[in-house]
C-alpha cells in the first residue's frame, strides 16, 4: 500500500520548512519518521539514532540558513533526516546503494553536507575549523556541531572543546544525548536557569555589572574577583554542565529533544550568545518505532527487515567471525585467566558478547576511544595480563601511535583482532578496512596474520594467546564459508602453505579469505590447461620468504591476491623480497587502486574494480595467451 504523506510531499528543501507552523512541523516529524521505517527497511542502513534525532534536525533547519550556515553531523549516521529535508529525498531508495545515497555526509553530494564524517568525536574539531576560517575571511555566518554522548567519550572531543573554551568563537555545539531519561524535577529546573541565562538581558546586565565593580579604584578588580569565586562555588550545586561552564562554554540544557517547540525557541535564543555554546538535548533513539526503541543497538545498523514484525528479511542462521573470534577467546579464556578483552564501544560488532557475559571482571568497554584502548591495553600487558584488543580496521587507525609507541617499542604481548579487513560494502569509504596491511607490515616487532576461513581464524587466535611479544589478526565482515581445501596444517610462526598445486605455470599467492576466491581462479585456469600453485602466506608478517623464493624460482608467472590497497601491501612486500633474492620476475598484484572506494554492495564492488574472480581468471589468461602470427601472402 502506497504510503500518503501531508507535510513531507510538500517539503523539497530546506527553504520550505520555514512555511511551516509548529502544529504541521510536528505533523512532519512523524511522517518523517514513517519514512525512514519505509526506506530503510527495504535498503539496511542506520534506523534507531534516525529516528531520535527528527525533532532535533527540524528546529535545526528551521532556525538557521544551511547551507549558509555550516551544520556538521559528527559520525553522520544521523544525517539521514538532514538529507530529507536538503533535497534528496527522492533519491532515498538508493541509500547505501552502488552509485546511491551515501549512509553518511559527503561533500561532492550536496552543498548541505558541509563536512564528510563516518568516524565519531570530529565535529567540533572540524567546526571550529570552519568557524576560523569565516574570521579570517571576515564572514557571518553560524557553525553548528551535532555530536553525541557516545562520541564525548574520544579523547579529540575534549581537546576541541579545550580548544573552543580558549579560542572563544562562536560556535554552537548540540549534544545529542539519548542514554538519559528526562527528569521533571531536573527538567523544571533547567528550562528556568535556561530562559534566565538565554535572554539577551541577562547577558548585558552581566556584562554591565563586570564593567561597573571592575572600574572601581583601587577594590574593584579585587572585588569582583571575590563575587565571581562566591558564584563559582553556588553554581557547582545548582548549574548542570559545570565541566563545560569550566572550560569555558555557555552550557544550555538540558532539553527536550523531542519538543519541537522548545528545541526551536531555545536554538533561535542561542544564536544570539557570543562564543562557544553547548546545548544539551536528550533523546531517544528508535523513537517512534517499538523494536527500535526496545532494542536501540540492535537497530543501530540494520539489514532489510519487515516493518510489521521487526525481523530481517533474510534471516538465515550464519556464523560469523567476528563470533568465531568471541567464542574462541571465550574458550582460551577458561584455560588462562590472564587473558583479558577490550572493546571500545563495540561489544556486539566485534563478537565480544559472549566474553562480556562469561569474565565480565575480565573485559573491559572504553567508549568511543580507541587511543586509549590501545595503550591501556599496553598498560595491562605490562601488569602481567595478555590483553586483546578486539577492534574495525578503520578505527584501528586512529590508535596507530599507540601500537609503535606503547606497544611494538616495548615488546608488549598485546593482541589486536582487527575486524572487518577489507571491503565491508554500503558504509563505504569512511569504513573500508583496507590500509591495515600496508600500515601495520613497516612496525618492527609486530607479528601479523591473516586466516583464510574461520577454522584458520580459530587457531591463529589460540596461536597467539600463547605467543610473547605483539601480535595483529585481521579478518573480515560476514558469514564464514566452510574450509574446503583439504586437512588443516598446524600455525606456525612465519610459515605459509600450499593449499592447491597442479603445476607450475602460475604462482599465485592470495592473502587470508582471498584464498577462497583464488581456489575458484585456479580451477577455472585449469580448463585452460593452465597449471598453478596456490599459496595461503598465513603470515604477513614475517614473511615466509623459503617458501615463496622456491616457488616463484619454479614457476613461470607470479600473481598475488589481496584486499588491501596495492600500494605499500602483501604484494609490494613480494615484489620487494623476490627483488631482494635476484629472482627478477614480474609479480603482478591484484589489489585496490589508489583511489577510495565507495559504497555499494561487496560483490558490486569487487565487480566495479574488475577484481572479481572471473575477472582476474580472464587476465591471467591473457598472460598466457600465445601470440598470434599472420601469414600474409605478398604478390609480385
Amino acid at each position: 500500500m502506497l504510503q500518503v504523506y501531508e507535510y513531507l510531499t510538500k517539503v523539497n528543501c530546506v527553504e520550505d520548512l520555514k512555511e511551516l507552523n509548529s502544529k504541521e512541523m510536528k505533523i512532519l516529524a512523524e511522517e518523517i519518521r514513517q519514512f525512514l521505517i519505509n526506506s530503510v527497511s527495504r535498503t539496511g542502513g542506520h534506523l534507531a539514532s534516525n529516528l531520535g534525532v527528527v525533532e532535533l534536525t527540524l528546529a535545526l533547519h528551521a532556525a538557521f540558513n544551511s547551507p549558509e550556515d555550516k551544520i556538521v553531523w559528527d559520525v553522520g549516521h544521523q544525517s539521514y533526516v538532514h538529507k530529507i529535508l536538503t533535497g534528496r529525498k527522492k533519491q532515498f531508495l538508493s541509500l547505501r546503494q552502488y552509485k546511491g545515497l551515501s549512509g553518511f555526509p559527503k561533500r561532492c553530494e550536496s552543498e548541505h553536507d558541509v563536512f564528510g564524517t563516518g568516524h565519531s568525536g570530529t565535529s567540533i574539531s572540524a567546526a571550529m575549523g570552519l568557524a576560523t576560517a569565516r574570521d579570517l575571511k571576515n564572514e557571518k555566518y553560524h557553525v553548528i556541531a551535532v555530536i553525541g554522548d557516545g562520541a564525548m567519550t574520544g579523547g579529540m572531543a575534549f581537546e576541541a572543546l579545550n580548544h573552543a573554551g580558549q579560542s572563544q568563537k562562536n560556535i554552537i555545539i548540540v549534544l545529542n544525548d539519548n542514554e538519559m531519561s528526562i527528569s521533571p524535577n531536573v527538567g523544571g529546573l533547567s528550562n528556568y536557569l535556561n530562559r534566565i541565562r538565554t535572554a539577551p538581558i541577562y547577558f548585558k546586565v552581566k556584562g554591565d555589572v563586570r564593567n561597573l565593580i571592575s572600574h572601581i579604584p583601587a577594590i574593584g578588580k579585587s572585588v569582583f574577583k571575590t563575587a565571581e569565586k562566591a558564584k563559582d562555588s553556588i553554581k557547582y550545586f545548582f548549574v548542570p554542565g559545570i565541566l563545560f561552564e569550566e572550560l569555558g562554554l555557555t552550557y544550555v540544557g538540558p532539553i527536550d529533544g523531542h519538543n519541537y517547540d522548545t528545541l526551536f525557541e531555545v536554538i533561535n535564543r542561542i544564536k544570539k550568545i557570543k562564543g562557544p555554546v553547548l546545548l544539551h538535548v536528550l533523546t531517544q533513539k528508535g523513537k517512534g518505532y517499538n523494536f527500535a526503541e526496545e532494542s536501540p543497538s540492535k537497530f543501530h545498523g540494520v539489514n532489510p527487515f519487515k516493518v510489521k514484525t521487526g525481523k530481517p528479511v533474510s534471516d538465515r542462521a550464519i556464523l560469523t567471525y567476528s563470533e568465531i573470534a568471541g567464542n574462541t577467546l571465550v574458550e582460551c579464556a577458561k584455560e588462562n585467566e590472564k587473558i583479558v578483552a577490550i572493546t571500545a564501544a563495540m561489544p556486539s560488532g566485534t563478537g565480544l558478547n559472549s566474553f562480556a557475559d562469561k569474565y565480565p571482571d575480565r573485559f573491559f568497554d572504553v567508549g568511543i576511544a580507541e587511543q586509549h584502548a590501545a595503550t591501556f591495553a599496553a598498560g595491562m600487558a605490562a601488569g602481567g595480563y595478555k590483553p586483546v584488543f578486539a577492534v574495525y580496521s578503520t578505527f584501528f587507525q586512529r590508535a596507530y601511535d599507540q601500537v609503535i609507541h606503547d606497544a611494538c617499542i616495548q615488546n608488549l604481548p598485546v593482541t589486536y583482532l582487527i575486524d572487518r579487513a577489507g571491503l565491508v560494502g554500503r558504509d563505504g569509504e569512511t569504513h573500508h578496512g583496507v590500509f591495515d596491511v600496508s600500515f601495520l607490515s613497516c612496525i618492527p616487532n609486530l607479528t601479523f596474520m591473516a586466516p583464510m576461513d574461520g577454522l584458520e581464524l580459530k587457531e591463529m587466535i589460540r596461536f597467539a594467546m600463547t605467543y610473547d611479544g605483539p601480535i595483529a589478526i585481521r579478518y573480515p565482515r560476514g558469514a564464514v564459508k566452510p574450509r574446503n581445501n583439504g586437512s588443516f596444517n598446524p600455525i606456525e610462526l612465519g610459515k605459509g602453505e600450499i593449499v592447491y598445486e597442479t603445476g607450475n605455470d602460475a604462482l599465485i599467492i592470495a592473502l587470508g579469505t582471498a584464498g577462497q576466491m583464488a581456489l575458484g581462479i585456479c580451477k577455472g585456469l585449469e580448463d585452460d590447461n593452465i597449471h598453478t600453485t596456490l599459496v595461503n602466506p598465513r603470515f604477513i608478517k614475517p614473511i615466509d620468504t623459503s617458501l615463496i623464493v622456491d616457488l616463484a624460482g619454479k614457476h613461470k608467472k607470479i600473481y598475488v591476491i589481496e584486499d588491501n590497497v596495492k600500494i605499500g601491501g602483501f604484494g609490494s612486500q613480494v615484489q620487494a623480497l623476490l627483488n631482494d633474492h635476484k629472482i627478477f620476475k614480474e609479480v603482478k598484484v591484484f589489489a585496490f587502486p589508489d583511489h577510495f572506494v565507495e559504497h555499494g554492495d561487496v560483490d558490486v564492488l569487487y565487480r566495479s574494480l574488475n577484481l572479481a574472480r572471473d575477472d582476474i581468471i580472464e587476465k591471467i589468461r591473457n598472460d598466457f595467451d600465445p601470440p598470434v602470427f599472420f601469414n600474409i601472402a605478398v604478390t609480385k
